[in-house]
């Protein structure tokens, strides 16, 4: 046992100390300026994880858990403090990565952008059944913390949960339900089987099942049927519709969703005619947001049915006129694309969590677009493909975090960057 003083935080908002010997002690729990007593759980060299034992000295920011499960399942690392002390780690995470990693100590990064409502705030579970029992996984393990509700989840979505607890589960190794604005709920079961345990549930718009692969590598990785109900979802964002699949990627919090890209799009400063390239256009989401503010848009998607649905979705709201979405590797289409002559005032980045491609940063480099505005998932590759953005000529205006995911060590970041005149 020993007493530290927390001074950091760490990428899933646990506190960060130094034990005697000097190495840093990451502890969960913990929050930064409180003295505690650890133990060391597991010695990783250079530095340990450590259990808490004891607050010695608490943070004023220190509040009692308002979720019984709090510690025992995965989902939430940051109940124990207030929602405003959250807000303010997940800044400094983000600065810690621009400065670490990226180099960009001197740039301001904003006070991070709050949810309008952190509870009840996401329209997907992810929820894991093993052993009869439906629930999160706990913390580091494969073990199911039995569930009845989520505060981060819909009550539309709890109640399923509450329903699926009480039934038998066997064969099941999922459930996955997404919740739309009106309280329309697709709930999505997986399993291994050849054939589902059910084949209708009442309450729910749309039941899938879900074949997964032999070794998934996520709750949805598989062939996807109908049982009953309704094949797509309706959604709206920002005032369009978007038609979602169960595997069809859409943000998790809408309403956040709808502020973030606001925030990139309004850096583009997007007008009548501007030439805008969307390099990891998923769905088309922000492609379709940018033609509405009258840009003439591509969008670039390496998976097949997230081109199928982008064209969809254009078609749905009137916009295939202002719209295009290209099949391919966007290193391989960008280049292609300015061989032809074509060239593009503005671009977004919104890549999945490892970052951009270093060839996907090339093409853009290459593209030379005005503005950028990149949409980040991850800190620390946000940093890395920003020194490398710096290094080509573009200028940091503003780093904006965004608190997409309430109580949790997720932080998304928009970024405006500029092109500096030669």
């Amino acid at each position: 046992m020993e007493t530290i003083r927390i001074t950091g935080v760490g990428a899933q908002l646990q506190g960060v100390g130094r034990l005697r010997d000097g190495r840093a002690a990451f502890v969960p729990f913990s929050i930064p300026g409180e003295a505690v007593d650890v133990e060391i759980e597991r010695d990783c060299g250079r530095y340990v994880v450590a259990r808490l034992l004891r607050v010695r000295e608490p943070s004023p920011a220190r509040v009692e858990p308002d979720c019984p499960a709090y510690g025992l399942c995965g989902g939430c690392q940051a109940r124990h403090m207030t929602y405003g002390e959250t807000l303010r780690l997940k800044r400094q995470k983000v600065m810690d990565a621009l400065a670490r990693i990226g180099g960009l100590e001197a740039h301001p990064v904003r006070e991070t952008l709050p949810a309008p409502e952190p509870l009840r705030c996401r329209n997907k579970a992810e929820y894991a059944v093993a052993d009869g029992k439906i629930g999160f996984m706990r913390s580091g393990s494969r073990e199911v913390v039995p569930l009845t509700d989520c505060l981060l989840q819909r009550e539309e979505s709890a109640r399923v949960l509450r329903a699926l607890a009480q039934m038998n589960l066997r064969g099941l190794r999922g459930a996955v339900t997404r919740v739309n604005r009106r309280g329309e709920v697709m709930l999505t079961l997986c399993g291994a089987a050849a054939q589902p345990p059910m084949r209708d549930f009442p309450g729910v718009q749309s039941l899938y099942y879900c074949r997964l692969k032999p070794r998934p590598t996520q709750a949805l990785d598989g062939d996807c049927r109908l049982l009953a109900g309704e094949p797509r979802q309706e959604e709206t964002l920002s005032g369009l519709r978007f038609s979602l699949l169960p595997q069809s990627f859409f943000q998790v919090n809408a309403a956040q969703a709808e502020r973030m890209y606001a925030l990139a799009l309004d850096a583009l400063r997007l007008c009548e005619g501007t030439r805008m390239l969307d390099a990891y256009c998923g769905a088309g989401t922000i492609t379709l947001l940018s033609a509405a503010r009258g840009a003439l848009s591509t969008g670039v998607e390496v998976v097949p049915p997230a081109v199928m649905d982008a064209r969809d979705n254009a078609r749905r709201n009137g916009l295939s006129d202002r719209t295009r979405f290209l099949l391919g590797d966007a290193a391989e289409i960008v280049p292609r694309l300015l061989a032809a002559g074509e060239r593009f005032d503005a671009a977004v980045l919104d890549p999945p969590r490892h970052g951009a491609d270093a060839r996907v940063l090339e093409a853009l480099l290459r593209a030379a677009p005005e503005r950028i505005a990149y949409i980040s998932c991850d800190p620390a590759t946000l940093a890395r493909d920003l020194k490398r953005l710096a290094a080509g000529g573009y200028r940091l205006e503003f780093v904006q975090p965004v608190d997409m995911f309430a109580y949790t060590g997720h932080v998304e970041a928009v970024v405006s960057l500029q092109k500096e005149a030669l």
